[in-house]
């Protein structure tokens, strides 16, 4: 089983520069990798303009491409994001 982490979906920045809460702010749980991969994909400004939703994420067609290939790899294997 995969480490989960909690990802915002409205980036802690972001959110706060709105004067919300961190802790009213929506979350996703998701593998190490894939929060990794959207880190390095995204800017938090354009995760906070246009993907606070996980389903715009998943229809992304880098997002779908990184998890087509991470669905190929070994669980026991420690996957490095560039």
């Amino acid at each position: 089983m995969p480490h989960l982490t909690e990802h915002h979906l409205l980036p802690r920045s972001q959110g706060r520069r709105q004067g919300m809460r961190v802790a009213d702010l929506p979350t996703t749980l998701l593998c190490r990798p894939c929060h990794s991969f959207l880190h390095r994909t995204f800017s938090n400004a354009e995760l906070a303009r246009d993907y606070q939703d996980i389903g715009v994420l998943r229809a992304h067609p880098d997002v779908q491409r990184f998890v087509r290939w991470l669905r190929t790899q070994p669980a026991s294997k420690s996957v490095r994001v560039r």
